[in-house]
């Protein structure tokens, strides 16, 4: 049974057409409070200063820059790595030739998997250089252990990762290598600051990605990418582009460096402040 004051109003009068009127005069009140404080902000705000324009397209989750994010290729699947057409498809010793690693050199093979391109990185940079192999899967790194082993090569050092932390020492590797795995970094930013930190001043990065610009490549979309969207993603971090090679049969390879003027960064990428000079010592003043 209904309440017995639902819906009435006998008694009281034209109730409901009062609280109307009132609700609307008090919003009335409101905007013509809040427009012109909204106006005078807008006078206050510096010349040039950024607007937020909102028509931005902000990343849906699994989107960086406008792009997808590709999935992590599982350990599961490792046998794709060591297909027997990879070489001629991607040509990985022609690759490694136009890079001119030399003997002594610290380089890193990020998203190294079981280590299909690590040994042949050891062989280049000899005993005296290292090859830091980082994969963020256990799996693929204990099978790059035992790959290593068999080819008797003791100059690989296998480091599990995570996708925000790369573990590579700061500012001691020459060369960064990542071939067919940039596009799956579910951060984006935060490897490229970890991997800026590791780079020495004029070390190299290099990104060897499907060519997002051909659709004759038979690869998914989210597996490849285009030399302007990688530029886009790259540069911004403070690597500076150096060229992109064009020779392999489906493959960019993309090369930035390190400036060698780049400021010293903390853990959570921001330029580290130069130490103050203490007001009594002028030994280090102009």
């Amino acid at each position: 049974m209904p309440h017995p004051d639902r819906g009435r109003c006998t008694g009281r009068g034209d109730q409901p057409g009062r609280l109307r009127r009132l609700l609307l005069a008090a919003t009335a009140a409101t905007l013509a409070v809040v427009t012109p404080a909204s106006e005078a902000s807008a006078q206050e705000r510096p010349a040039g200063a950024a607007r937020a324009n909102p028509n931005a397209r902000r990343d849906r989750p699994g989107f960086y820059k406008g792009r997808r994010i590709a999935d992590v290729m599982s350990w599961e699947g490792v046998e794709w790595l060591f297909r027997e057409t990879r070489v001629q498809e991607e040509q990985p010793e022609a690759m490694l030739d136009a890079l001119k690693i030399r003997p002594g050199d610290t380089v890193a093979d990020v998203g190294a998997g079981a280590g299909y391109h690590s040994i042949r990185l050891a062989r280049r940079v000899g005993e005296k250089g290292t090859v830091l192999a980082t994969d963020v899967q256990r799996e693929m790194i204990a099978m790059l252990e035992r790959n290593a082993r068999e080819a008797g090569l003791a100059n690989i050092r296998p480091v599990l990762a995570t996708q925000r932390s790369t573990k590579l020492p700061d500012g001691k590797v020459d060369l960064i290598l990542m071939v067919d795995v940039y596009h799956e970094a579910t951060d984006p930013e935060a490897l490229l600051k970890g991997l800026l930190v590791a780079l020495r001043p004029g070390g190299r990065l290099v990104l060897v990605e499907f060519r997002g610009e051909d659709p004759e490549v038979p690869i998914k979309p989210e597996h490849k990418m285009t030399v302007k969207q990688v530029r886009r993603e790259v540069e911004p971090q403070g690597f500076r582009f150096v060229d992109s090679l064009e020779f392999l049969p489906w493959q960019h390879v993309i090369i930035f460096d390190k400036p060698e003027d780049t400021p010293k960064r903390d853990e959570a990428g921001k330029a580290a402040r130069p130490a103050a000079t203490p007001s009594g010592d002028t030994s280090r003043r102009p």
